[in-house]
């Protein structure tokens, strides 16, 4: 989509569109409405499963990613390498780097389903390769932005009063994402605001693609080795992916979420979330900050006590975030903003809100507890709690990988490789490679913490993170025993007791008359494992190839040893009597070809 802002659009202060001069309700802007509507209309009309299907095709073989095996590109030393002695061959950093280039380019040619999908890949770093992942980390940087025509016509569409709810609006986006585009703007009343768009046919592409990419997930998850399979879920990867995005769709469910986030940081001074002013389906308006990223603010504009104040704030409101089991997925530095009038740190962008299990979230906030007083053994105890050992864990080992883990994190700084935020994603890939299932959102859990620390390092280097979160012991404390203690968390527990204890007599009546008669039963029921069954079908097919070929080879070895005589009275015997033999031997040869094969596997 190539098309330019109308030239006739009139201009105000710059690059300001006003959006009160007659030209917006004019005959003029609203051919220029149909026109782009024909075009999207078009445009949808193309986005059907096989199109889109092929087209990802072509876009992966055309990025080397399907012929990866004969690409001569990954192998080929360049004259850095020739400089420094080193074979790419000799290389796999270099070749992973390689691949994930190529993915990233494929996804951002593909458009927005794919490119969300590279970003959610960033925060499955124990399922892809750190080189991979950093090529893929390019894609939460600025995308490419759409003309400011095609969003301006789903304001007109969304907004009660159209383009007519602001004053003026600047056409240049001051923000950018594969889902929705940000916009600088002024409500009629004078109030400066934010103006955050769903992009058109996102949610119509995301749809046909998800599809298309659900279906290859299941193919994959079936040919996955059954150890892999047991331990990693591409079905349930992609169903969270889904949900997630699809809550970023809807501008409503971002309102909410924001005004529940303006509750939590009511009792910290120092923090503030935008107001929302007006919310739609594809349309979102909010107050406007009028500052700079938590990066980039002046060096002299805070004090030392007054960032050491905000740092402690924020860590103190992730840490009431995560104990609750709701947290801002993405709390890195761009979603945090200074404003340059009240000092406030505003926490923005709140469509990304992860949820997790209360129960598992303690269990984490416990075992870093144990950590910081070389606990090691306790800590690999509770995080047991947290991943789910499958039948092919080996849970000694597992639990020694994570005693030898913790022994490095117990005095660490957070300036240094070890922080905490390293430390989750460790957990997650030594849990993967023993075959654990990791519970659904825990990823995402990391990703959120691992940036709430990467933030409080940029904003107070010289405090460590761990003495701020050690701060907050007593309210972890207090959280958890209000959560253990609390007549609503255990009404399900003690209405199941008082259940018992009303009909223990009837029950054990029941019990005692069987005995007496002489009827009392254990009815009990073994099943295989899925993989035990598999591997059992696949014997008994093997064994019956087996039985079918002994015999066919039987029974032609008997006619071709007494027919004699009879082949010249009975046509045809003699051909039967070679292709029974033939064919037996060949039915071997495959049986026994397969047994090998599967033995070596």
């Amino acid at each position: 989509m190539a098309t330019q802002p109308p030239r006739e659009a009139p201009a105000q202060a710059g690059r300001r569109l006003d959006l009160s001069a007659p030209w917006w309700s004019s005959p003029r802007w609203e051919e220029e409405k149909r026109r782009i509507r024909g075009e999207l209309a078009a445009l949808e009309a193309r986005i059907t499963p096989r199109r889109r299907l092929r087209a990802v095709i072509r876009t992966l073989a055309r990025h080397g990613l399907l012929h990866l095996v004969q690409d001569r590109r990954a192998v080929t030393p360049s004259a850095g390498d020739a400089t420094h002695g080193r074979h790419p061959r000799r290389d796999p950093d270099r070749r992973l780097r390689q691949i994930g280039r190529r993915l990233r380019l494929a996804f951002q040619e593909l458009g927005p389903t794919f490119i969300k999908l590279g970003q959610v890949l960033v925060t499955r770093q124990e399922l892809l390769p750190d080189p991979i992942t950093a090529e893929l980390a390019q894609l939460l940087d600025r995308v490419p932005p759409m003309p400011f025509p095609y969003l301006a016509v789903v304001l007109d569409e969304e907004l009660p009063d159209g383009l007519q709810t602001f004053a003026w609006i600047d056409p240049e986006p001051i923000g950018s994402a594969s889902l929705a585009q940000v916009y600088r703007a002024q409500l009629r009343d004078g109030r400066r605001c934010a103006v955050k768009v769903i992009r058109p046919l996102v949610d119509k592409l995301f749809q046909t693609d998800i599809a298309n990419i659900a279906r290859l997930a299941r193919r994959l998850q079936r040919l996955l080795p059954p150890a892999v399979a047991a331990s990693s879920d591409l079905p349930g990867l992609i169903r969270d992916y889904y949900s997630s995005v699809q809550s970023e769709l809807d501008m409503r469910i971002e309102a909410r979420n924001t005004r529940e986030g303006r509750e939590l940081v009511e009792e910290f001074g120092t923090l503030a979330v935008p107001e929302v002013y007006l919310a739609t389906r594809r349309v979102l308006v909010t107050e406007y900050v009028d500052g700079w990223n938590i990066k980039d603010f002046p060096v002299d504009f805070f004090t030392f006590e007054e960032r050491f104040e905000r740092m402690i704030d924020l860590a103190h409101l992730y840490i009431k975030e995560f104990l609750n089991g709701r947290y801002h997925a993405d709390p890195h530095g761009s979603n945090l903003m200074v404003c340059r009038h009240s000092k406030k740190v505003y926490v923005i962008d709140w469509g990304m809100v992860g949820r997790m299990d209360a129960l598992h979230t303690e269990a984490i906030f416990r075992h870093l507890l144990h950590i910081r007083l070389n606990q090691a053994e306790d800590a690999a105890e509770v995080m047991l709690d947290v991943f789910e050992p499958t039948p092919y864990t080996d849970v000694g080992r597992l639990k020694d990988q994570l005693r030898s883990l913790y022994i490095r994190y117990v005095d660490t700084e957070q300036a240094g490789p070890h922080n905490w935020g390293h430390l989750l994603v460790e957990e997650i890939r030594i849990a993967m490679d023993n075959h654990c299932r990791i519970p659904t959102g825990l990823s995402l859990w990391a990703k959120g913490w691992s940036a709430a620390e990467g933030t409080a390092r940029w904003l107070c280097p010289e405090i460590s993170y761990h003495t701020v979160v050690e701060s907050a012991d007593v309210q972890i404390l207090r959280r958890l025993l209000a959560r253990r203690f609390n007549y609503r968390a255990n009404a399900a527990w003690i209405a199941e007791a008082s259940e018992l204890v009303a009909t223990l007599p009837r029950r054990l009546n029941k019990i005692l008359e069987r005995a007496a008669w002489n009827d009392f039963k254990v009815p009990v029921e073994a099943r295989l494992s899925d993989p035990a069954q598999r591997a059992l079908d696949r014997m008994v097919n093997r064994a019956t190839l087996g039985l079918l070929a002994g015999t066919f080879f039987l029974g032609a070895a008997l006619l071709a040893a007494l027919g004699g005589g009879t082949w010249d009275r009975i046509p045809g015997l003699a051909a039967v009597t070679t292709v029974a033999l033939w064919g037996s031997l060949g039915v071997g040869v495959y049986t026994v070809w397969r047994i090998l094969r599967s033995n070596k596997a």
